[in-house]
């Protein structure tokens, strides 16, 4: 499975819904909670060329952005293919 990372915050309902779609997937990710540390959301900016709203989602090293990015892949049946070609990368 592929290393999946999700900076967020406890209240945004956008980090919710994003984290019930990986959940519903079965995948494994690691949470970010951004909210009580200002360098972890400063490496989130970093790593997401600037971006500052959460969630930010990265899929192995692939930046995929924020929750309504996450369920375009997901409506254009690319969620699975990204997951398991990172997946197979890592193999």
């Amino acid at each position: 499975m592929p290393n999946v990372e999700i900076y967020l915050t406890r209240w945004c309902p956008y980090c919710h819904r994003a984290r019930m779609l990986l959940d519903h997937k079965g995948v494994s990710y690691t949470v970010i909670d951004v909210d009580s540390a200002p360098e972890l959301r400063q490496l989130m900016r970093d790593r997401a060329n600037g971006s500052h709203t959460v969630p930010q989602i990265f899929i192995g090293n692939t930046h995929v952005g924020g929750c309504d990015d996450l369920f375009a892949l997901e409506r254009q049946g690319q969620l699975d293919t990204l997951l398991a070609e990172t997946s197979q990368a890592i193999n």
